[in-house]
């Protein structure tokens, strides 16, 4: 059997095109234009090609960016005044900083600083605690990604046994909360988890997200089973997922490459959260 390769891609591709859509239907109706702040603090690399490119598709989908950057030796101060500044800034309807902080800046309170209606990471307690009870807030791009991923390839969640490898504040625990909302049966592995590969096994819908490249193998796999792999890793052989691909896509029905699967999908649910805050404070 040869898996069905989900492209995040295409779907992305089509989410963006919903945004554009809705964000000239926005202003056409008198609404504001939508606008994503980012903020970066410090220099690296991948952070600022991430960034740039959050920012190139954020102008394509007919919305304003207003980029902010930081010294990495900035003081936790100058950065909560800068979050301060676009928490009040009326053309700003999201706020995006840059995941991970340098330093000693404390991550967790940088996001729990944003106004939860421009939180358009799904990250500030409020919209977690919204998720975590079923009721419409925020939510984190990358799980929103995985859904929508699994919604338009039309793999049927309702009544399926979801198991989701990692249980992180990022990917982790708010996708598990998602295929509950969606009616699937969760199960969440995780580094003290007993027999992992046995409780994969049993997945109809396998996600992994753990970080460890090729951790997935062909034989924690069902037959015909979805498999979602949402690692990022860049090892000698270059960009790999969590996921042994190759023979893992010769035993599941249903499978998202790395890259082009649902590292796509982030940007584009990120877009989206951005229309959605800028549509409920217009």
């Amino acid at each position: 059997m040869t898996a069905t390769i989900i492209d995040g891609k295409a779907v992305a591709a089509r989410v963006r095109a919903e945004v554009a859509e809705g964000a000239r239907a926005l202003i056409a109706a008198g609404g504001p234009q939508p606008g994503l702040a980012t903020v970066l603090v410090g220099s690296d690399p991948a952070s600022q090609v991430y960034v740039r490119r959050k920012n190139e598709q954020t102008a394509e989908a007919g919305m304003r960016s207003f980029h902010h950057e930081l010294p990495a030796d900035a003081p936790q101060a100058e950065l909560d005044a800068l979050i301060d500044s676009l928490n009040t800034d009326a053309a700003v309807h999201g706020i995006l900083v840059q995941s991970p902080l340098p330093g000693e800046l404390d991550e967790e309170g940088t996001f729990a600083r944003i106004d939860p209606r421009k939180d358009v990471d799904g990250f500030h307690p409020q919209n977690v605690g919204l998720l975590s009870l079923g009721r419409p807030g925020l939510r984190s791009c990358t799980p929103a990604g995985v859904i929508e991923l699994l919604r338009q390839s039309s793999i049927e969640m309702s009544g399926a046994h979801a198991v989701v490898l990692g249980r992180s504040n990022i990917v982790g625990r708010p996708l598990a909360l998602l295929l509950l909302h969606e009616n699937c049966t969760v199960t969440v592995c995780h580094s003290r988890t007993r027999d992992l590969a046995a409780h994969a096994r049993r997945a109809d819908i396998l996600v992994a997200a753990i970080g460890r490249p090729a951790f997935v193998t062909a034989d924690m796999v069902a037959p015909g089973a979805t498999v979602v792999d949402v690692g990022i890793n860049r090892t000698d052989a270059g960009l790999v997922g969590d996921v042994d691909y190759e023979p893992v896509a010769e035993v599941a029905g249903a499978i998202t490459p790395v890259p082009g699967g649902v590292g796509p999908m982030t940007i584009a649910m990120l877009l989206r959260n951005t229309l959605e805050a800028a549509r409920a404070m217009a």
